[in-house]
């Protein structure tokens, strides 16, 4: 219901930036907001007369800005009906949902940046959206508050100074003042935010997901991490997140949290004894002995086995790397850091590969 801020913010972004600072001029405005406030906004902003935006871009001569009905973006409710205000938890949820896809979608586009203000709407609302900036943004993008001098704050005839007079009166009904629009001082406060982007997992940052789900993966990356491993299933989650490795990826994860989990937690995959007599049999007591799957890791193991320098790691290493690809995709950076296998020694003196320490691991049958 304060539609002000749009022009506001694109005032001091575009024609009056901080000393130091270069005009900011975006290619395209959007807005969120319930329904009441997107109409309120359209009229304001957007109408014939008196569209503020549209007035400031003429006297500031800014070109090329897209700012249309269809970039007003209203939050509707479980049902798809637009929300008229933003009172009961379930308005909340809405809120946050809407919020955090509108901002997971731009911040998908690599070549975007985004200013986000956080002025105007429910405080909520603010929380949620500079919430969302730091689950998604990226080094390029801003956050900011409008702050607008006395007594043009939040006054519902002030849109942004004119580089002409324009007179507006104050709101005090014993003795209104009039006052001149261009006296009015528009700045901008950046709010620093801490970036999480990096610890989500590639499909948050693809796919559509709820804000409390967002948030709670983020959580999950803090916490201890536990390995729950079901053999039958052939499933690995790590804090709850099913994780998919693979058939030749499971079985060798299996294979490192059973060693994690006895007194010799490092695996030397160049022995035969190691490989031949661990990882195959894990693996055809899995997969089976009859399936392909198995015939086709042993015929390779073998034949890399019967090579001069014994080459089995040119099986082992790409496979370790998958796992721990897929476990940082699916988990998020900071998360998967905490149970991808690892590596001690070198070629020189030996190269061994472990689950970290720390890592809880429970395994089922």
């Amino acid at each position: 219901m304060s539609p002000q801020v749009v022009t506001e913010t694109l005032y001091a972004l575009a024609v009056k930036p901080r000393d130091g600072q270069m005009p900011w001029i975006p290619d395209e405005v959007h807005l969120i907001s319930t329904r009441r406030g997107a109409e309120h906004a359209r009229l304001n902003l957007l109408s014939a007369k008196p569209g503020w935006f549209h007035q400031l871009c003429k006297d500031y001569a800014l070109e090329g800005i897209q700012f249309e009905p269809q970039h007003i973006h209203c939050i509707t409710d479980a049902d798809g009906q637009p929300l008229d205000d933003i009172r009961r938890p379930a308005d909340n949820e809405a809120a946050a949902n809407a919020i955090a896809e509108l901002v997971r979608r731009f911040s998908a586009q690599d070549h975007t940046q985004l200013h986000v203000s956080m002025a105007g709407g429910r405080k909520t609302m603010g929380y949620y959206l500079g919430y969302a900036l730091s689950l998604y943004g990226r080094p390029q993008d801003r956050l900011s508050h409008v702050l607008v001098s006395e007594p043009f704050e939040s006054h519902p005839d002030f849109y942004y100074p004119t580089p002409y007079e324009r007179v507006i009166h104050t709101r005090d009904p014993r003795m209104p003042q009039a006052v001149d629009c261009r006296s009015a001082s528009v700045d901008l406060a950046e709010i620093p935010f801490v970036r999480l982007r990096d610890g989500l997992p590639q499909r948050l940052l693809t796919g559509q997901a709820s804000f409390t789900d967002t948030v709670q993966v983020a959580n999950l990356a803090l916490e201890t991490p536990l390995v729950q491993i079901d053999v039958r299933r052939r499933s690995v989650q790590v804090n709850g997140m099913p994780v998919r490795l693979g058939d030749p990826g499971f079985v060798l994860y299996l294979w490192l949290a059973r060693r994690a989990l006895s007194d010799e937690p490092e695996v030397d995959w160049l022995l035969p004894e190691n490989w031949r007599d661990e990882f195959l049999v894990l693996l055809g007591d899995v997969l089976g002995r009859m399936s392909t799957t198995y015939e086709k890791v042993q015929a390779r193991l073998e034949e890399h086995f019967k090579k001069k320098h014994n080459e089995t790691a040119h099986y082992f290493s790409p496979l370790t790397s998958r796992v721990n690809d897929e476990l940082t995709k699916q988990l998020g950076e900071p998360l998967a850091r905490r149970v991808r296998i690892e590596r001690v020694g070198t070629r020189a003196t030996g190269s061994r590969y472990h689950l970290p320490e720390g890592v809880k691991i429970q395994i089922s049958h």
